[in-house]
């Protein structure tokens, strides 16, 4: 059974970081936690894109909304979330050009 969770909890973390816009917000939440119009003009998408891409997120179990009086803020669910995108941001890839030609199409 810890297997299937483990896979489950990998897949959901795979498709957050799939979309660059959702990468984005990981990555700005990975510092500090911050509100929706802020962290929408920071990344230059609109409010409701942003907010599709936080329902997402939230659906992963990756970030939380915690409210504040009218606001909400939102962090990552787990400070552990943080540090795995530190790790993974400290790899170096050898990228073969030839099988990812536009990245944000995935590979081969």
């Amino acid at each position: 059974m810890d297997t299937l969770l483990h896979r489950d909890a990998l897949a959901r973390f795979g498709h957050a970081l799939s979309d660059p816009t959702r990468t984005q917000i990981l990555l700005s939440l990975r510092h500090a936690p911050g509100y929706p119009s802020d962290l929408a003009e920071q990344i230059g998408v609109s409010r409701q894109i942003l907010s599709n891409h936080l329902a997402c997120l939230r659906g992963c179990g990756l970030v939380v909304a915690v409210p504040e009086g009218r606001r909400s803020r939102y962090e990552l669910a787990d400070a552990r979330i943080g540090r795995a995108l530190d790790d993974l941001t400290g790899l170096v890839l050898a990228v073969d050009p030839a099988c990812c030609p536009d990245s944000s199409q995935g590979c081969c």
